[in-house]
């Protein structure tokens, strides 16, 4: 089993100032599992904040995911070591496979094949996938085994439950990053999650991550404000009851927020 931290940072669409100012509040309010990705082109803010802050490296989860443009065996590992210099650190815990890109080129079992030696170099911990279906999994698993994908980070929130994809995950013993867990915001107006945050005298946000944490999955929210940095880590001793989780369960409909063309595989 993987050793992912239930609870980190995400800092997609963060980039210059603001996410050094995310990173370095996340890292003050007790934030220690950061997740990055080379294309979102802040690895090397993501790198000074670290550095600025007082927190040992070892106390630190830090995740990056390798671009499409990243996947041919002569590229990735490269590619990584770059990620390395701008994160200013030997190695990171964790390196996912950004997209599928079933078009790209790259053959599944050519970049699952890098990444693992990336991996037997001692550049990353461990190494996983990110927004791959269930056949793309099993291929995956086929080229360096289950127990080498440390975890699948898919799109989940209140409103895409991704109950087959999970139970597949779950049945495998991989472990699920959910990401967009609040649908970029839309479930914090919904009236279910309001009332069960009125019921626990909790905000709609810490309600939806803490549904995701119960059914067992790691999250990765991220926030510009020092305010909801604090309050979104609260989810963790947020405790739902099985009715909050069955009213929660009936808002699926399916609401993705993510599938870009070229890059996603038919989702289950």
């Amino acid at each position: 089993m993987s050793n992912i931290p239930a609870f980190g940072l995400g800092t997609f669409r963060l980039q210059g100032q603001v996410v050094i100012d995310s990173v370095r509040t996340g890292l003050e309010v007790g934030y220690r599992a950061i997740d990055t990705a080379q294309i979102y082109g802040n690895e090397a803010e993501v790198g000074e904040a670290i550095a600025a802050s007082r927190v040992a490296r070892k106390d630190l989860f830090l995740t990056t995911k390798i671009w499409v443009d990243n996947y041919s065996r002569d590229k990735l590992i490269p590619s990584l070591k770059d990620s390395l210099k701008k994160l200013r650190t030997d190695a990171v815990d964790l390196t996912l496979i950004h997209w599928p890109a079933p078009s790209n080129g790259v053959s599944l079992e050519e970049f699952m094949s890098a990444l693992a030696e990336a991996k037997s170099q001692g550049l990353t911990k461990q190494i996983g996938v990110s927004n791959f279906n269930i056949e793309l999994t099993k291929q995956a698993i086929a080229v360096v085994g289950k127990e080498n994908i440390a975890t699948n980070q898919i799109e989940l929130s209140p409103y895409l439950q991704g109950r087959k994809l999970v139970g597949f995950l779950q049945q495998e013993g991989i472990h699920v990053t959910s990401y967009m867990t609040l649908a970029y915001g839309k479930v914090l107006g919904d009236p279910v999650i309001r009332a069960v945050a009125e019921r626990r005298h909790a905000t709609p946000a810490q309600v939806a991550l803490a549904w995701a944490l119960r059914r067992g999955y790691s999250v990765i929210p991220s926030s510009t404000k020092r305010e909801n940095l604090a309050s979104n880590l609260r989810a963790q001793t947020l405790q739902l009851t099985d009715e909050d989780m069955a009213d929660i369960a009936a808002l699926e409909r399916n609401g993705r927020e993510v599938s870009p063309e070229g890059l996603a595989a038919q989702w289950d």
